[in-house]
């Protein structure tokens, strides 16, 4: 029994969940925690909208260009469901655990082991920190669309400092701004459904009801590389490989909102279910309503040219001849990023938080303001972000692809993970007798996670294919498509071989440690209000 008191002991000592003794004095904190400053109504519009960036209103037209509508629209289908095992697997393991500093590597160190905790942590960290230069990029070329003199770098500039300064509010002045953010992208985006279906039945100014008339020409699927079925099937895997740039990392915010989050217990799994409307709504509507009303082989889709720069959604209201709808779209557009790029780096800072409070990064990142704020973490992220100024000397577009790519790689890789490590949760669930104390449980447990582990690490394979063709290799392409293969292994092998030798591969199931901080949790929460559901609901709006 001393033995596990002390192991427990040392574990919170390790995550930060004890305060430290300094030599003749009392028990007092070292630093100041992160705080719980994150209502309902904003978890609920953060996970509905946060991560919508400029892949969905740019990126896509690259996917379309490639596949076609409907490999554009069974590509979205497809990742829908791989991500929507993602959630139901996140949502079962960070609701019963919702701790403080809480990320998919801590569950990793915590679930699985300490090596895959450190390799998934500093992977997850580079790709969440080159994500806001990259949704910066993206905004970069929606701001050549209008061919402006101003230069580039005067755009990136005002881009970071808003997005910069933001984060350097208490984290509840972050979820009021993403509210409102998502709230108008989720807006934005009903807009462009109502518009394209007023243009598909000839209700633009053209009056011209074109129905599924680019499904027959130029035709429902395209062919990449190769001709007939062959290249049919790499133009579908090519666009799969541009699509989950639209989905990747978007189960997470979820993971790591809910150490920030009120009564997470109990808002986590509601967020992770109403995640599925967002999917089914925004993205498989979105991908076929997007195919109808622009023809793939539009010269001015991302991808069409090398000077493309319009999302199809702007195409498709200047065909029709709406004066000045494309123009709004591309504000919408432009404050989807923004709001990405505040999403993005709110998880690049609290994920290396997170791992400073799990002893896998320096100690220095774990302090923070009176207000919660890891400033340390989040002056150091921040330099990341000046990677958004290779656009001055590089085209766009070349460095959008660049990001993508990299982007891809480690949501793959974070993807397959989750797998692992929920497979690793079960069997200690499982092990344990806690199952009937979990929050939320999923449905066909385990074996759609297997299913997705599966598929998803066969497209991690699949990231950078197209560079083995004869004719279409690309160093800058291969590096960008595979790099994080390596790194990942890296990471976790030098950690095992330097620092955790001695211990086993993975934490036997009946030694996972599923009590630390629970009932510190469970003691946070506020009881639900009087009323009854509906009641809550609608008080939960005005919170």
């Amino acid at each position: 029994m001393d033995s596990k008191l002390e192991k427990v002991d040392d574990l919170e000592n390790e995550i930060g969940l004890v305060p430290s003794k300094s030599v003749g004095e009392v028990d007092n904190l070292t630093r100041v925690e992160t705080k719980r400053g994150l209502k309902s109504r904003h978890s609920q519009m953060i996970a509905l909208g946060g991560t919508i960036g400029t892949g969905f209103f740019l990126g896509s037209g690259q996917s379309l260009s490639l596949g076609g509508p409907l490999f554009l629209l069974l590509g979205y289908t497809l990742l829908t469901l791989l991500v929507l095992v993602i959630v139901k697997c996140t949502t079962e393991f960070t609701s019963y655990l919702p701790v403080p500093g809480s990320s998919v590597p801590y569950f990793a160190l915590r679930f699985g082991s300490k090596s895959m905790g450190f390799a998934l942590g500093w992977m997850y960290y580079y790709i969440f920190a080159i994500t806001v230069p990259s949704e910066i990029t993206a905004a970069g070329l929606v701001i050549e669309y209008w061919n402006t003199n101003v230069s580039i770098a005067v755009w990136i500039t005002i881009m970071l400092v808003v997005i910069v300064g933001l984060n350097c509010f208490p984290v509840n002045v972050y979820g009021e701004t993403e509210f409102w953010f998502a709230s108008i992208k989720v807006f934005g985006i009903l807009g462009l459904f109502v518009m394209a279906l007023v243009i598909t039945c000839g209700g633009a100014p053209d009056h011209k009801a074109i129905g599924f008339a680019y499904w027959h020409n130029p035709g429902p699927v395209n062919e990449y590389i190769l001709t007939g079925a062959r290249g049919r099937l790499v133009a579908f895997i090519a666009t799969l490989r541009y699509s989950v740039f639209v989905f990747a990392f978007a189960p997470e915010l979820l993971v790591i909102t809910a150490g920030e989050m009120q009564n997470p217990r109990r808002n986590l799994p509601t967020a992770g279910r109403r995640f599925f409307i967002r999917l089914v709504v925004f993205y498989i509507l979105g991908a076929f309503l997007m195919g109808l009303i622009v023809a793939s082989n539009d010269s001015r889709l991302l991808g069409g040219s090398s000077d493309a720069t319009a999302s199809p959604w702007a195409i498709a209201a200047k065909n029709a001849g709406i004066k000045g709808l494309d123009s709004v779209i591309n504000v919408v557009i432009l404050l989807s990023a923004w709001s990405a790029g505040n999403s993005w780096l709110y998880l690049a800072v609290r994920t290396l938080y997170s791992m400073a409070h799990m002893g896998i990064a320096p100690k220095i990142f774990q302090r923070c303001t009176a207000s919660g704020i890891p400033y340390y973490s989040l002056a150091f992220t921040s330099l990341f972000s000046l990677l958004a100024y290779m656009n001055v000397s590089s085209s766009t577009a070349t460095v959008f692809n660049w990001f993508v790519n990299l982007i891809n790689s480690g949501g793959y890789l974070s993807w397959v993970c989750v797998c692992v490590i929920y497979i690793r949760f079960r069997k200690a669930s499982l092990a344990q007798e806690i199952t009937d104390l979990l929050p939320f449980r999923a449905r066909f447990q385990p074996y759609i996670t297997w299913v997705a582990g599966i598929i998803l690490f066969l497209l991690l394979l699949l990231n950078g294919f197209t560079v083995f063709f004869p004719g279409h290799w690309s160093f800058s392409t291969f590096i960008t498509s595979y790099i994080g293969i390596p790194l990942f292994l890296a990471f976790y092998f030098g950690h095992k071989i330097f620092f955790a030798w001695n211990e086993p591969w993975w934490i036997p199931p009946h030694e996972v440690d599923l009590q630390t901080g629970l009932q510190a949790i469970i003691d946070e929460e506020i009881p639900p209000s009087s009323g009854g559901k509906w009641a809550d609901r609608f008080r939960s709006l005005f919170e």
